[in-house]
């Protein structure tokens, strides 16, 4: 690929509304065919008057827990729903462990989603208030934690280790729980705070709940979301997993999602994260953990609930494991794969296909082919899952996950998590992730929207700008219109779309473009990961680069060589003296067979950069982890866009 190919120009900047670069004229050699969807007979002679589009992607965090979640307020969270929304909006406030922060850069939006069960129980054990200290297992805990230190922390492990295994005292948990006054009392201040801090316009403040669901310590969770105010949640609480009011099985939280939209004439969606610590149930293919098989009810009520799924996050990226697709250089990032959350029941190879985004979008053409529905049809996006109250993607920033792992001399002096079946190193928190939405506008109902129509995707930080569009009627030129969101719009489908009626000898083509984040990293390369199903019933998947920067070509084993590396490791430093700052190509699938189900998104790649270790490193003078790599090279997930086979 030429040079003249892989970099966007100057035209695409200005109409990706992306850039804060200096635009440099250039001569046009746009054709009139090209400009004729832009400038059609009877329009204005201005382009951008009545564009019905995104024009930049609004960026947030989905998954964000403040000092109400049970975990979160064990470890030392002190940090509330209003501060949490201050530091988003981009404010700085203390942070739990009395240092100032601030983020790089305000977010558009945020949902807070502590998690439903046990609402306030954390707060009274903190208080060691009578209500909890009655019982042998608050008061334990309530002595624990207000000990501090290591008392503390195993005082917190015990108590969500405890409720892991589904052997919370009943009695005790039941005040927090729907239908105790506490609980509803503390649900109506979650909804007061996002009223508050929602400013339709400038910053959104999305209502929800994390529903912790745990299947004897694998990880089920879900996140729901709200596209209503106050008006309509207050209407409802928000749904459990304990017995007898709660559930730990999705079939019975999407029933919860059915009454809430009848009763309230509302919208909710969930999505799920972390199938990489689900020890291998969170995309069943024959069956679900209960034994219960997959049928005609199970894919449609999932395909119509979770409309997208959290690729990457704070513990792992869940985009593709190396054992899974072992002919993907770029596999293996930010792998947590020791075993299931609590690390009660280690790890084995047979589990890893059913926890994978990669695995669950190939499978899900599998399912789609026997049932009509697909169920794993999901758009990308990212999160933190940070449980400090403060959204931690900057590796220059990163505050961890807990309010005991936030920046100090120590915190890679030690475990993440230990048991005897594994072990999870400070250090292999990753500082992820982000969702960017190409929305309407920046409300509670416009980003709702865009997520529901999957026109979303994943970075694992980094704040780059990127494009996907699929279609039959792209050629080469597009790549230089002045105009590619536009052009994209007119002839083809956006990430989250669907392709259908293949022309006779005609294979899909793709425009896709990247913009670096304007004060991070140039790019490395673009690449298109296609999966999809042949007529044996059979799943397959290959990753083409499409897009890349300087002067390389692949090698003879088809492989492109690396794009460099710039970090130095004393310094915590790198240049943007390799990459390029944008990427743009027309991509067409060399492989295409109409009669097969398939699906495409892109994989967006920075250069190598630091980890946050390497500021850790310098900030406080101690030595970088053994094992742990100088380097990395994060990364963007678009959602993807999906192939039907005409008659379908």
């Amino acid at each position: 690929m030429s040079m003249s190919k892989s970099k966007i120009s100057t035209g695409a900047l200005v109409a990706l509304s992306m850039s804060a670069f200096p635009v440099v004229a250039q001569e046009s050699h746009a054709s009139k065919e090209q400009l004729a969807p832009l400038f059609p007979e009877g329009k204005p002679y201005s382009p951008y008057t009545d564009r019905d589009f995104p024009e930049r992607p609004l960026w947030g965090d989905s998954h964000l827990h403040t000092s109400l979640s049970m975990d979160a307020g064990g470890f030392g969270n002190r940090v509330g729903l209003d501060d949490a929304y201050r530091l988003a909006r981009g404010e700085q406030i203390m942070a739990s462990s009395g240092q100032p922060v601030k983020l790089d850069r305000p977010l558009d939006w945020l949902a807070i989603t502590d998690h439903s069960d046990g609402m306030g129980l954390i707060v009274d054990i903190l208080d060691a208030a009578p209500i909890v200290t009655q019982y042998e297992q608050g008061a334990r805990w309530s002595e624990g934690m207000r000990a501090g230190g290591q008392t503390a922390v195993d005082s917190t492990l015990d108590l969500i280790a405890t409720f892991s295994q589904g052997q919370m005292d009943p009695e005790m948990f039941a005040n927090y729980s729907p239908g105790a006054r506490r609980y509803a009392n503390i649900w109506e201040d979650v909804i007061t705070a996002a009223e508050n801090h929602n400013t339709p316009g400038s910053f959104t403040a999305m209502i929800g709940f994390e529903w912790t669901s745990l299947v004897e310590g694998a990880n089920m969770h879900r996140n729901v979301i709200f596209r209503d105010g106050a008006d309509r949640a207050r209407q409802v609480v928000p749904y459990t997993t304990q017995h007898p009011i709660g559930s730990t099985d999705p079939l019975d939280l999407y029933k919860y999602l059915e009454a809430y939209e009848a009763r309230t004439n509302g919208a909710v969606m969930t999505f799920a994260h972390n199938g990489n610590l689900s020890n291998g149930i969170m995309f069943p293919v024959d069956a679900q953990y209960s034994g219960r098989k997959i049928d005609q009810m199970y894919v449609e009520q999932r395909a119509k609930w979770e409309r997208m799924y959290e690729i990457t996050q704070i513990k792992g990226d869940g985009e593709a494991h190396p054992f899974l697709s072992p002919d993907d250089e770029f596999a293996d990032y930010g792998t947590w794969d020791a075993g299931n959350l609590d690390l009660s029941v280690a790890k084995t190879d047979e589990m890893l296909a059913g926890e994978y985004a990669r695995e669950a979008l190939k499978n899900g053409l599998l399912l789609e082919e026997k049932f009509g529905t697909n169920p794993y049809k999901f758009g990308l996006q990212g999160a933190s899952d940070a449980h400090n109250s403060i959204v931690v993607t900057s590796e220059d920033n990163f505050f961890g996950k807990h309010a005991g792992y936030e920046p100090s001399a120590e915190r890679l002096d030690h475990s993440f998590m230990k048991t005897e079946q594994g072990e999870l190193f400070s250090w292999q928190q990753v500082g992820s992730g982000l969702t960017a939405v190409w929305a309407d506008e920046n409300t509670r109902a416009s980003i709702f929207d865009a997520m529901d129509r999957k026109e979303v995707y994943a970075t694992t930080g980094p704040r780059m700008a990127v494009r996907l569009f699929g279609g039959w009627d792209f050629d080469e030129s597009d790549q230089f219109s002045r105009s590619p969101s536009a052009i994209g719009y007119a002839k083809g489908v956006p990430m989250g779309g669907d392709l259908v009626n293949a022309p006779e000898g005609t294979a899909p083509s793709f425009l896709v473009a990247a913009l670096r984040d304007p004060i991070g990293a140039n790019l490395d390369r673009i690449q298109i990961i296609k999966g999809w199903l042949d007529a044996e019933g059979n799943t397959h998947e290959k990753v083409y680069d499409v897009s890349w920067s300087d002067d390389r070509q692949a090698g003879s084993d088809g492989k492109l060589p690396a794009v460099g590396n710039t970090v130095d490791v004393a310094s915590a430093t790198w240049t943007n003296t390799i990459g390029a700052a944008e990427l743009i190509t027309v991509w067409s699938d060399p492989d295409f067979d109409p009669a097969e189900r398939s699906f495409y998104y892109a994989r967006v790649l920075e250069i190598p950069t630091p980890p946050w270790y390497l500021y850790d490193a310098l900030k406080f003078g101690v030595d970088i982890p053994e094992g742990a790599p100088t380097s990395h090279q994060e990364r963007a997930y678009t959602s993807p866009i999906w192939f039907t086979p005409t008659g379908e």
